[in-house]
């Protein structure tokens, strides 16, 4: 918590009801801390908090680079999505996230659902990414693989002078639901697309949808592609996989793409190698969760989404200008801007209150 800055973390348990979940909170300096839940098998505690700790502070970028009023923060439970899941759990998780009084709003992440969503709605109103039905802006998925496609658009237009996909060699890593979607938007525009994830049958779905070629999750790593769009775990770019990429572009959904985002930033930088950072790109998701506080307008967070376009354009420009890695060029904007705002107050006080997820006192702006 103190090397990465984190202001607080919650661990929840209810082992009646089979919940052990954590809750980070990053930082608040622009507003209070938004971020999804994740739900996942991890190996043990430590591994659940190394996530919770990467993803939350990932947000609070992801947020300031977005040019949105709120913080960031994250929440994963331990347990099989598969097979963990009951009522009686979500519900109690919203519970833990009322009584931080709107300090953290959670959203759907990996392995949630909007029926999960539903049930920690009913025991708080800090909660994003309800279904439409309800007056929430439902799955995020598609805006986030939107923002994604826009990302990469931008990265090609570096890397070839066109941001043209038309007959670019693309190869995906997952098969979820942004991935999915990524995959039709480049298939529209006639790009060659491998694709694979540990889940065959998922892959093998969306490559006969998208006429993509099904390859094993070994083989996505070396094959020859223009641009490798990792968009399922994090930490897929590292000391085993780096030497065999064959690529020029690295521009994915996954959140955390860089197992070190220092030393793993560099070796690309000096291979040549784009790195469209990944809480750029993928922030899609948040722009349109965010929306939805303000009281959901599907067109205008789809507008705000295809500004990542610009914005990846503007990093690209500023790490060449001040010969800094993509990475660091992304960090320092946020942090310049985080920094600006955190002369006039830091900590978010909980002072935000819902009236019918219009907009409220916690998003006026504090720019």
């Amino acid at each position: 918590m103190a090397t990465a800055g984190h202001e607080q973390v919650l661990v929840c348990s209810r082992p009646d009801v089979g919940l052990k979940a954590i809750i980070a909170i990053h930082d608040t300096t622009l507003g209070p801390a938004l971020g999804g839940t994740r739900m996942w098998t991890y190996k043990n505690e430590s591994d659940a908090m190394r996530d919770v700790l990467r993803l939350s502070r990932g947000m609070t970028y992801k947020a300031a680079i977005s040019g949105l009023n709120l913080g960031g923060g994250k929440a994963v439970i331990i347990g099989d999505p598969y097979k963990d899941k009951n009522e009686h759990l979500f519900r109690a998780f919203g519970r833990f996230v009322d009584g931080l009084g709107g300090r953290y709003i959670t959203a759907e992440d990996v392995g949630m659902s909007e029926q999960d969503m539903e049930w920690i709605y009913s025991e708080t109103k800090y909660v994003t990414g309800i279904p439409k039905s309800m007056g929430g802006s439902g799955d995020p998925s598609p805006v986030t693989a939107y923002g994604v496609y826009m990302g990469m658009k931008s990265a090609t237009k570096k890397a070839y002078g066109s941001d043209s996909l038309k007959g670019k060699k693309i190869a995906i890593q997952g098969a979820g639901n942004v991935a999915s979607n990524l995959a039709r938007y480049i298939a529209k525009e006639g790009a060659t697309i491998y694709i694979t994830d540990i889940f065959k049958e998922k892959a093998e779905k969306v490559a006969a949808e998208c006429s993509a070629a099904y390859v094993s999750p070994d083989e996505i790593y070396g094959l020859d592609a223009d641009i490798f769009s990792p968009c399922a775990l994090g930490g897929v770019v590292n000391d085993d996989t780096l030497p065999a990429l064959n690529c020029d572009i690295i521009a994915g959904g996954a959140n955390n793409i860089l197992e070190d985002e220092v030393k793993h930033g560099n070796a690309l930088s000096d291979r040549g190698i784009i790195y469209a950072p990944d809480y750029v790109i993928n922030a899609g998701g948040i722009i349109n969760i965010s929306s939805e506080l303000e009281g959901y307008n599907e067109e205008l967070a789809m507008r705000k989404t295809a500004r990542i376009y610009d914005t990846v354009t503007n990093i690209l420009d500023y790490a060449d200008e001040n010969s800094l890695t993509t990475v660091e060029a992304s960090n320092r904007l946020a942090e310049e801007r985080i920094e600006s705002t955190g002369r006039t107050g830091r900590i978010y006080s909980s002072s935000s209150h819902f009236s019918n997820r219009k907009g409220e006192l916690y998003m006026r702006d504090r720019r």
